[in-house]
């Protein structure tokens, strides 16, 4: 039989994103690829799926960063991969607000304001409520619509938000972005199967 692994993707990769990333990864008994870290990314999306494979703990979680850079950086071409890999299940991806407004920006399933709130907005790198609905501006968010994902939430700066995410606060904002991930992967589990009316 096939091994496969449960996995988180995370579009920020920068000394923020890796130390919240770790803390939230060992609260939720996960494991963070601290390799993926980098801006922009280094590893290539074979080599991080071969690291993701070593690993025994579940979800894993793996970081993607374009560095600013316009259309399909490194950190996209890298997460294209690992997305599509038959021994891959994403179970969900944080996409992470940057400055790029209005040149790289990808829809949303809901996003999470640094107040901890749930909105159909966007958000901006600050945490806070912005103007497009159903869609965030972003760093390594650019190919995210072209690949078929369970859900995705939105996000301001990982590990920052005015400190509201930091480690020292317990990185709340984070937290509640991989609970309502995972909360949806047990939902969809626990739906498969069942006859569902739409009537």
């Amino acid at each position: 039989m096939t091994k496969t692994r449960r996995v988180i993707l995370v579009t920020d990769g920068d000394e923020y994103a890796a130390k919240t990333i770790q803390y939230v990864a060992d609260k939720f008994g996960g494991r963070s690829i601290l390799q993926s870290q980098g801006n922009p990314t280094i590893l290539t999306g074979h080599e991080l799926v071969e690291l993701i494979l070593q690993t025994p703990y579940d979800p894993v979680f793996v970081m993607f960063d374009d560095c600013g850079l316009l259309g399909e950086g490194a950190g996209e071409t890298a997460l294209k991969y690992v997305a599509t890999h038959t021994q891959i299940e994403v179970l969900g991806v944080i996409a992470v607000a940057s400055k790029t407004h209005a040149t790289e920006w990808a829809k949303v399933d809901v996003s999470i304001d640094r107040f901890g709130d749930l909105t159909e907005y966007g958000v901006d790198k600050s945490g806070l409520k912005d103007v497009e609905l159903g869609r965030i501006s972003g760093d390594t968010v650019y190919c995210l619509d072209e690949l078929e994902l369970p859900i995705i939430v939105g996000i301001g700066d990982i590990g920052k938000m005015a400190r509201k995410d930091s480690v020292k606060n317990g990185c709340p904002i984070t937290m509640k972005a991989v609970q309502l991930i995972l909360e949806r992967s047990e939902k969809h589990e626990s739906d498969k199967g069942k006859n569902i009316d739409f009537t």
